[in-house]
């Protein structure tokens, strides 16, 4: 891919890899104390929906995710 914005968003990710050693434990560690110093300042953290499959399905969704 020569995309210019493809090539950032993968030198990101080698860049957050380098960063972690390519651990995925450490980084999951690093957003959840991330997420803790958000709400000690009174940010609103969102959980994620528990059952994403029951969500309703709009007009937007079920066109960009059609299968072709």
């Amino acid at each position: 891919m020569t995309d210019e914005i493809m090539m950032e968003i993968h030198a990101i990710k080698d860049a957050i890899g380098v960063k972690y050693g390519n651990n995925l434990d450490a980084l999951f560690k690093e957003i959840q104390l991330g997420e803790a110093r958000l709400k000690e300042t009174g940010a609103r953290v969102l959980a994620p929906p528990v059952n994403p499959e029951n969500l309703p399905n709009t007009a937007l969704q079920r066109t960009r995710f059609a299968r072709r």
